[in-house]
């Protein structure tokens, strides 16, 4: 059963470490916008700010209720 959580586990470190390198991979492209046109698409980096952070809430969420019923069950 151990196995079975490390591999969850390792998952989520997977998605948030994805979600991380996203965000920074977008920042520079908007940075690079920015500098170029001089104008910031602040609607796009509001959009994609609140996706990403939802979707991390999301997997927080879920984990959260995971142990809690792992936890109740013993």
């Amino acid at each position: 059963m151990a196995e079975k959580s490390k591999k969850k586990n390792g998952f989520s470190k997977f998605i948030v470490t994805g979600v991380i390198l996203l965000n920074v991979i977008f920042t520079a492209i908007v940075l690079t916008i920015f500098l170029r046109t001089s104008t910031e698409p602040s609607s796009l980096i509001v959009a994609w700010f609140s996706f990403t952070t939802v979707e991390l809430w999301s997997l927080a969420g879920i984990k959260k209720a995971k142990e809690r019923k792992e936890n109740n069950d013993y």
